[in-house]
């Protein structure tokens, strides 16, 4: 990447999957049947690149720096409709043609891009430009199709079989005679060459008719120019894709909405914490002898927070199962943590591909410790003794439902004959992490989390629990976690949408420093909300808030799981029913991510809440 280009020195294009906003389903290049390289050995992939289908293979397309060419013969490809193999080969590139199907060329691990003007004379550069296009049996032209007025022909497909490549590039000063490649860019043009040896880049589009039956012959050509630019410099070559995408306004936007959001909770937790809960300890604590017992029962009955002290640290129902989550929880956040700082420092930058996802896959891997340490700690203090039971969980329920729920969506892409579908030795490997690094790791955690003393909680807990007193509508568990999740998803919506537009509409994303400050303001957003409602309900003697607390914060991840399914129908023209139930597969992996991960956040902000504010209480 990046090495000094000299005379001499032969250029590549390397070709990755084919991608369509209307299917989810990636395809290799040669799946396509375009003009293939002879065999040789592919770059190797990480795990990230694996797990998103990231194929690239090396292309025909070859030339010599500074060398301009023009009109050269690539290929010639014919297809035979009376033969059942070609006619196959043939229908499957008009099917990758109707669904928009796109190229993904890279030049010195530069994306090779398409610009083109766009509203309010804005160019954007398209990391990809389409195979072809298609004009409908009424007339209508879709997708690329509208870029020309020769693109007429009724219920016909029109391939881009020829393409002008123009690589920029600046000369280094102060170093060996050289230069750096700093863009490459391309237009997709179609031309039925007359001449099929000797091609003139002339004449009328190469036009395949959808009824039509014989010998089909597609020539392939290309052309190459290099023009030196002596603006561009190498370190900051990426910019002129990531500056045509006007997200920034909008994300500045995001961000204020967001902090306005945490300021609200904030002003509201800080009034309940510096005024309301300072009353009330300095109440219960000015209370003496001198003081009557009835004048104490009425103190009591006013703040009712205080009456539930010998049941607000009381096991909860189902404890086992919140401790795993809580373990799983832990081990997301810190990976999600640290990823997304490694991510700004631009050690996960667009550049370097497939790293973020290998970063998180590895980082969630040698996570198990934090995880089994804190299932096992918090199972140890709910008055847990099947230890042997929770650390098989925390190793295994969650990690093993979102493996199963992958495999389930792998057989789909395997049946499909898909890039993204992963081998059978890779998934092979991520068993063996899985079971060999994490789940060892996990075990260790928990027998230091079981071998520490459990938690001292600050009050004693009676031995006959209190009846709580009938709620109102307000203070009832459902409609309490409802409310809970609504502020913490309005902080992530706008970025949660760029979020999405990168994985289904295939958009490169690159704004981890936003993304930061979002994960922070959601953090800071979730524990407040959940401190709140977690007040509420102890003021209305409903002691019940472990599972309450997780649910409320984890609620969020039902809000994002509704926009998930409101963004496929309205932003998406996926089609098929492959494609739907992988987008939606894989939506209920993220939307399981995401809720023990908020849902972690809640526990602990109110865990840390509840200790503290009866850690200053005086109990009689």
């Amino acid at each position: 990447v990046g090495d000094m280009m000299t005379m001499d020195m032969i250029i590549m294009c390397s070709v990755m999957m084919l991608d369509s906003v209307e299917s989810v389903l990636p395809y290799e290049y040669t799946a396509f049947d375009f003009c293939a390289d002879e065999p040789e050995k592919r770059p190797s992939e990480n795990l990230g690149q694996v797990l998103f289908g990231e194929r690239i293979e090396p292309s025909p397309y070859k030339f010599f720096f500074k060398k301009n060419l023009e009109c050269q013969r690539v290929c010639l490809k014919s297809y035979n409709t009376e033969k059942a193999e070609e006619k196959a080969k043939l229908d499957f590139l008009k099917k990758g043609m109707l669904l928009n199907y796109q190229h993904h060329w890279i030049v010195d691990n530069m994306p090779v891009t398409w610009c083109y003007d766009v509203e309010d004379n804005q160019k954007f550069c398209n990391p990809g430009f389409p195979i072809g296009c298609y004009v409908t049996d009424t007339g209508r032209a879709k997708d690329a199709c509208v870029v020309s007025a020769d693109f007429n022909d009724k219920d016909t497909f029109y391939i881009f079989n020829h393409v002008d490549i123009t690589i920029f590039y600046h000369v280094v000063e102060n170093e060996a005679a050289g230069a750096r490649l700093v863009a490459a860019k391309l237009e997709p043009k179609s031309y039925k060459h007359t001449n099929m040896e000797k091609p003139d880049c002339k004449g009328p589009p190469m036009s395949l008719n959808n009824k039509f039956n014989g010998e089909v012959k597609i020539p392939y050509t290309y052309s190459v120019k290099f023009v030196e630019d002596k603006q561009i410099r190498w370190a900051s070559r990426w910019d002129y894709i990531l500056e045509s995408m006007p997200h920034t306004n909008i994300q500045w936007f995001s961000i204020m909405n967001s902090l306005v959001i945490v300021l609200f909770l904030s002003g509201m937790v800080a009034m309940i914490m510096l005024r309301t809960l300072h009353k009330d300890i300095a109440r219960y604590n000015q209370m003496d002898s001198v003081v009557s017992s009835a004048q104490k029962e009425d103190a009591q009955e006013e703040f009712g927070w205080k009456l539930v002290h010998g049941d607000v640290f009381r096991p909860p129902r189902k404890g086992m199962l919140l401790s795993v989550f809580l373990g799983s929880g832990t081990q997301i956040f810190i990976m999600t943590f640290v990823t997304l700082f490694f991510a700004c420092l631009g050690f996960l930058s667009p550049a370097n591909r497939g790293a973020l996802m290998t970063c998180a896959v590895v980082l969630w891997v040698l996570l198990g410790t934090p995880a089994g340490y804190v299932a096992a700690r918090y199972y140890k203090s709910f008055g847990g003794e099947k230890w042997k039971t929770n650390v098989l969980l925390t190793a295994f329920l969650c990690p093993g439902v979102v493996f199963a729920d992958f495999f389930v969506m792998n057989l789909i892409l395997w049946g499909e004959g898909s890039s993204a579908a992963m081998p059978f030795g890779t998934l092979v490997a991520i068993l063996a992490l899985w079971f060999c690094i994490s789940v060892p790791l996990t075990f260790i955690g928990a027998y230091f989390g079981f071998k520490k003393s459990g938690i001292e909680h600050p009050v004693r807990t009676n031995q006959i629990p209190r009846q709580i007193p009938e709620q109102s509508f307000y203070t009832k568990p459902l409609p309490g976690i409802v409310m809970g999740g609504i502020l913490p998803f309005g902080c992530i919506f706008i970025q949660l949408f760029f979020i999405l537009n990168s994985i289904w509409s295939h958009q490169m994303y690159y704004m981890f420093g936003f993304l930061f400050l979002v994960f922070i303001i959601l953090v800071i957003t979730c524990s407040e909300a959940t401190i709140l409602l977690c007040y509420f309900h102890l003021c209305a003697e409903d002691y019940h808030w472990q599972w309450r607390s997780f649910l409320t914060s984890g609620f969020t991840a039902v809000y994002f799981l509704v926009y998930a399914i409101h963004y496929f129908f309205s932003k998406l023209q996926i089609s098929g029913l492959a494609s739907t139930i992988l987008y939606f597969g894989y939506t209920m992996i993220m939307a399981l991510i995401f809720f023990l991960f908020t849902g972690t956040i809640g526990f602990f902000a109110c865990f840390w809440f509840v200790t503290k504010i009866y850690s200053v209480v005086k109990v009689d």
